[in-house]
């Protein structure tokens, strides 16, 4: 095939018309989500990463060792507009998550789907589990799944259009996407494949591409540069992240989680897509796309990474099995549809958190409850903070002037830190990101302890004593697990020297 005819078929391919929108049957499903969404936002307490978010925007930064700026910045925001209100820090996910249905939408019209594309795609959207429950919370996964949505859109509006532009609005979206986390060069990397074996390989040759990488690395600069100044922990939090992972099952369970999350249209649609995109003619041109899934299958398999993080790719390729599977109408499809559209609705309304507080039994297992820490880490911190600031204020007054509290985990000490009184002195914790928020001064010679041992404070302390526990939510609901909460007197060793030793990710 010569040059002029790649172009020739090029143009007639990108001058074909676009099928209307679905407006407002696809906005119809965004308004039903929003409402879901609105519905449980205020729901439990502070799940402990929202928590976290607070704290880190209350000391912005161009990086933090377990994530990029962005998150911090909105909560901060948040909390600046309705402090501390459980509402005002989820309505950011609300949002994003409401834009993402209707973004596959658009993708499947990207594709040639009529309207029965683009509602079957932004209804798996809406219906899958993960997906849609993300939104009842604040979390970088919410951010990134959505922000992946939108790259995509835009690349597969590309390849439709070939203006230029598009490749320079996706590269600045990747740019805010690495101030989220550091997910999104995988699936450029996985589209980068695509690309090599399936065209168009013209979109590597785009001078737009590859001003956008630079645009990427410039706005990415400061945060590697904070990063490198700190020895790269959000790279190292890598292997934290693949243990916990190994503790609850890993890489046996990654696949089948990572179907389950799209819930049972959107999984079956998942499927659907990756066969369609490889064998489907009408979209030959968007084939690229077919090898994303499972190369970041392999990726997070490889790595051990959670099963969420190829979520962001769900919906290109829930959008080509929705315009596939709808190319062809009958009265058996439409049955098909309307039934597992409505057994869809029915599991992810299961999901979403509207049983009562007391109706919520405790995990049966640590493994339970990891597999299910969204749900338990949204109890508890209320009384842990009200028995903490009980324990301070027991103290004699002599030794408050020189009292901080530490926590033993990051999850405890932003709870202290944003639920605390105001008269509770300053909390630190050696983990994970709060552990560079700050070192105790050498004059705190009198420590409240939240957490961890006994045999493992006997050695930072001449004395350490028991003083009450405190209900916490590690992995269970409530209060029903206590944490111990010590008065370490007169360390042995300066915080300024034992600090570094102390800090974990």
């Amino acid at each position: 095939m010569t040059d002029a005819t790649k172009t020739q078929g090029r143009q007639a391919f990108t001058a074909e018309k676009q099928p209307p929108f679905a407006l407002a049957g696809v906005g119809s499903i965004a308004v039903v989500s929003a409402i879901a969404l609105l519905a449980s936002a205020g729901r439990y307490g502070f799940f402990g990463d929202e928590l976290y978010f607070i704290s880190a925007g209350r000391r912005l930064a161009f990086s933090y060792a377990d994530q990029g700026p962005l998150l911090p910045a909105i909560a901060r925001l948040m909390d600046l507009l309705a402090p501390e209100s459980l509402v005002a820090q989820r309505i950011p996910a609300m949002l994003v998550t409401v834009a993402a249905v209707v973004i596959s939408a658009q993708i499947a019209r990207e594709f040639g789907g009529g309207r029965n594309a683009q509602l079957l795609t932004a209804a798996a959207y809406a219906t899958s589990p993960f997906l849609l429950v993300q939104g009842t919370q604040l979390a970088t996964n919410t951010i990134d799944t959505a922000l992946w949505v939108l790259i995509s859109w835009l690349l597969v509006r590309w390849v439709r259009t070939r203006r230029d532009a598009l490749l320079l609005w996706a590269s600045l979206v990747t740019a805010l996407d690495m101030q989220v986390k550091w997910l999104i060069p995988f699936f450029w990397f996985a589209i980068a494949v695509g690309v090599l074996l399936y065209g168009p390989r013209e979109l590597l040759r785009r001078p737009a591409l590859w001003a956008g990488v630079a645009l990427v690395v410039v706005v990415t600069l400061p945060s590697l540069i904070w990063q490198v100044a700190h020895d790269w922990p959000q790279l190292r939090l890598g292997g934290v992240v693949a243990a916990e992972q190994a503790s609850v099952g890993g890489r046996y369970i990654w696949l089948p989680l990572a179907i389950a999350s799209a819930g049972l249209l959107g999984g079956l649609l998942l499927i659907y897509g990756i066969v369609a995109l490889f064998r489907w003619e009408p979209l030959r041109p968007y084939r690229f796309v077919a090898p994303l899934p499972l190369l970041l299958t392999v990726a997070f398999i490889a790595t051990n990474g959670r099963p969420y993080y190829a979520a962001g790719c769900y919906a290109v390729i829930m959008a080509a099995g929705a315009v596939r599977w709808t190319a062809k109408t009958s009265r058996t499809r439409t049955i098909v549809n309307a039934t597992i559209i409505v057994a869809s609705v029915a599991l992810v309304a299961f999901s979403m958190p509207w049983r009562p507080e007391s109706a919520i039994e405790p995990a049966k297992s640590e493994t339970d409850a990891g597999l299910s820490i969204g749900l338990y880490g949204r109890f508890g911190w209320p009384e842990l903070a009200e028995a903490t600031a009980a324990a301070y204020r027991a103290l004699p007054e002599a030794d408050r002037a020189h009292t901080v509290i530490i926590a033993e985990s990051y999850w405890q000490a932003a709870a202290l830190d944003v639920l605390g009184p105001a008269d509770l002195p300053a909390v630190y914790s050696p983990s994970r990101g709060f552990g560079y928020f700050g070192t105790p001064p050498d004059a705190a010679t009198t420590v409240l302890w939240v957490g961890n041992s006994e045999a493992e404070l006997r050695p930072l302390f001449t004395s350490v004593t028991l003083l009450t526990h405190a209900g916490a939510p590690l992995g269970y609901p409530g209060a029903s697990r206590d944490v111990p909460l010590w008065l370490g007197t007169h360390p042995i060793t300066p915080w300024s020297q034992s600090w570094p030793t102390l800090q974990h990710l």
